[in-house]
């Protein structure tokens, strides 16, 4: 049987302000990426959401983001590979922390934002972030764009990797996402974003934005963001359409093979 995970970002709130629904949406994903507290989260927002995904069985991971709270890590900073090695070595030790408080393991990371889009962009940021999951813990799974750089970068090093689909994320013909800035390049209606995931379980493809191109994106997890308004029933919607196609939705170490290759 087909087997994939299913991610959502968690823990973004901060202080009294709350984002997202994670108790309802750790009802339905299989994975989650926790805010480290640089693009959002806080101490005691990161141990409430450790501690509900222990609570759930939901698999931990680590989502260093931009040193960014205002632009919630979605703004560009000037940043060095060294400096983006030490930001995710900092947040990755967070989370673990938070971790062994409840008796449970680091599963992934992944990158949020503009540095997700930095790794996927420059090479250099790729191998900074796959150099520190690999000093950090040899062993963490690497999630990125599916056939983009920073899976490459962390297959380099010999590490566990996971490619990545975006159910609601519009793509690019070349298979980039589309610019937030641009309309349209987050999908929020749950019917559209059910329809391209049957496609995607299927056909192996998504549809471009501009309609003319079929994308091969291969999918070891597939990535809903929490902070979208209504992202729990989102969730939902996906994971039957995903189950009714006969796809096993599991944590992605469940599917991906898990040792360590030698670079």
């Amino acid at each position: 049987m087909r087997r994939v995970d299913l991610n959502a970002d968690l823990g973004e709130s901060f202080g009294v302000y709350t984002l997202g629904d994670d108790a309802a949406l750790l009802r339905v994903v299989t994975s989650a990426n926790v805010a480290c507290g640089f693009h959002a989260g806080d101490p005691s927002t990161m141990a409430r959401a450790v501690g509900l995904a222990a609570a759930s069985g939901v698999a931990l991971g680590a989502h260093p983001g931009l040193p960014d709270l205002a632009g919630f890590g979605r703004r560009r900073l000037d940043i060095t590979p060294a400096e983006v090695r030490d930001l995710v070595t900092y947040q990755i030790g967070a989370l673990a922390g938070f971790a062994a408080r409840e008796e449970q393991t680091v599963q992934h990371v992944k990158p949020h934002g503009a540095l997700y889009a930095l790794a996927e962009e420059n090479p250099a940021v790729a191998a900074a972030i796959a150099q520190a999951v690999r000093e950090w813990d040899g062993t963490l799974i690497v999630f990125g764009q599916s056939g983009g750089g920073l899976v490459a970068a962390g297959n380099a090093l010999g590490l566990q990797t996971a490619s990545e689909v975006f159910a609601d994320r519009a793509y690019s013909p070349d298979g980039s996402l589309v610019p937030r800035s641009l309309p349209n390049a987050v999908l929020h209606d749950p019917e559209i974003v059910a329809a391209r995931m049957a496609h995607w379980a299927r056909t192996g493809t998504l549809l471009a934005a501009d309609g003319t191109t079929a994308l091969t994106l291969t999918a070891d997890t597939i990535c809903l963001h929490g902070d979208s308004p209504g992202a729990s029933a989102l969730a939902g919607r996906v994971r039957s359409v995903l189950e009714a196609e006969g796809v096993s939705v599991q944590s992605v170490k469940q599917s991906v093979k898990q040792e360590v290759r030698k670079p």
